[in-house]
């Protein structure tokens, strides 16, 4: 029906009503736990839309789906650039197009009841500096990993291991500070 385009724009409306529904559930959580709505954000609602994504079989298998073809990438690919872009390209998607689809149902809605729709940016700023130098290390970890041995991912565990655990600190790290920083400990 139309080229697609109809199940395309069913697929983009329900990724917005779902990504609404889990804000608001994490929100709840978060609520419950004592958590502040960015605390509650960087880390469960992120590290629940990443991976299931990667790693969870749901029905279906639609999720594995990007695992299968990060790794075929992988294997495939002189220095697996395709497979890195499908891991931050499907990240950015579910940021991109979670937030904005949701903010924009949330826009329609209060200005149908003629309510303005405000979003308190709290520490955004600072996240987003952070986030931005966190990514810049890592960036700068996969170009001397291409470099000093050939290829970002796999190779001896000499390589694999500092790698691993410069990318786990770093989300760590970006997790506290920004947490600190809402909380106003920083």
């Amino acid at each position: 029906v139309w080229g697609g385009w109809a199940c395309f724009l069913a697929s983009i409306f329900i990724i917005g009503v779902l990504t609404a529904i889990v804000g608001d559930i994490a929100s709840h959580f978060g609520c419950v736990a004592g958590f502040k709505d960015t605390v509650t954000a960087i880390s469960i609602v992120a590290l629940g839309t990443s991976l299931p994504a990667k790693h969870i079989k749901f029905n279906f298998n639609s999720e594995m789906i990007d695992t299968f073809a990060s790794k075929v990438a992988a294997q495939n690919d002189q220095f697996a650039d395709s497979s890195i872009g499908n891991v931050t390209g499907s990240n950015a998607v579910n940021v991109f197009l979670g937030i904005g689809i949701a903010w924009t149902i949330a826009a329609v809605v209060n200005a149908y009841h003629n309510r303005p729709f405000e979003v308190d940016p709290g520490n955004l700023a600072y996240s987003v500096m952070l986030f931005c130098a966190c990514a810049f290390i890592c960036c700068t970890g996969l170009l001397i990993r291409r470099y000093a041995i050939g290829g970002e991912l796999g190779g001896r565990m000499l390589w694999k291991l500092p790698t691993t655990v410069l990318f786990v600190s770093l989300w760590l790290l970006y997790v506290l500070l920004s947490a600190l920083d809402a909380y106003d400990v920083l």
